[in-house]
């Protein structure tokens, strides 16, 4: 028999898996001074992770804070358009700090999402990334670091930071499979906001270089 109908929706509020129902997304930094500084990855392969984990955050309107450092001091700019543009509504926090976690405006924000289970992504992965990952795991929360949707000054110190975060703890994902995980059924009503997101995906993953083709329209 034909299967065309999906499985029943498990618990969103107590399950292990990642729902748009039990987790909040923050981007720290991605800032174009950051960029310039990145050695692991190009900002076209960042971007592919970071603008799909935007897209994500918006289409299923999963809780988001955006980060800044040094805006409000003159010496850098604010978050790239390509992220801010999916992200409606959503001010940006400004800190002198390098630690996020250590600045009370972005502590209250997460707070104020009610969740305590994070999906993470920030330039770069040692420190904006790391710091932030270590001290909140340190008070309980779940953290799960994007990581095809951040980058180092270097690979060795982009892979270090993903060793010393995992082995505190974080549990790493990827933009794509995140977005799996939200969507989890393609015959749910909602599945078509995850069609549009992946479509887009490997449609600019193309122009980066890549032959991958749209493997999931209707």
């Amino acid at each position: 028999m034909p299967k065309t109908q999906p499985e029943p929706v498990r618990d969103p509020q107590n399950g292990h898996l990642l729902t748009p129902q039990n987790c909040a997304i923050v981007f720290i930094d991605f800032q174009p001074g950051q960029y310039a500084t990145v050695g692991s990855a190009t900002r076209a392969q960042i971007d592919l992770g970071a603008v799909t984990l935007a897209k994500l955050a918006h289409a299923y309107e999963v809780p988001t804070v955006a980060t800044t450092v040094a805006v409000d001091m003159g010496v850098n700019e604010a978050t790239v358009p390509e992220i801010m543009n999916e992200l409606s509504g959503v001010e940006q926090i400004d800190r002198t700090g390098v630690n996020s976690w250590e600045d009370a405006d972005f502590r209250a924000a997460v707070e104020a999402t009610g969740r305590k289970t994070i999906v993470m992504a920030g330039l770069w992965t040692e420190v904006c990334l790391a710091f932030p990952t270590l001290d909140m795991l340190d008070e309980g929360y779940e953290i799960y670091p994007v990581i095809d949707a951040v980058g180092g000054v270097s690979t060795v110190s982009h892979d270090t930071a993903i060793t010393r975060m995992v082995q505190a703890g974080a549990h790493p994902v990827t933009s794509l499979a995140f977005g799996c995980e939200l969507m989890r059924n393609w015959a749910r009503p909602d599945a078509d906001r995850f069609r549009t997101i992946i479509n887009d995906y490997f449609s600019r993953k193309r122009e980066i270089g890549d032959e991958s083709g749209d493997l999931f329209k209707q």
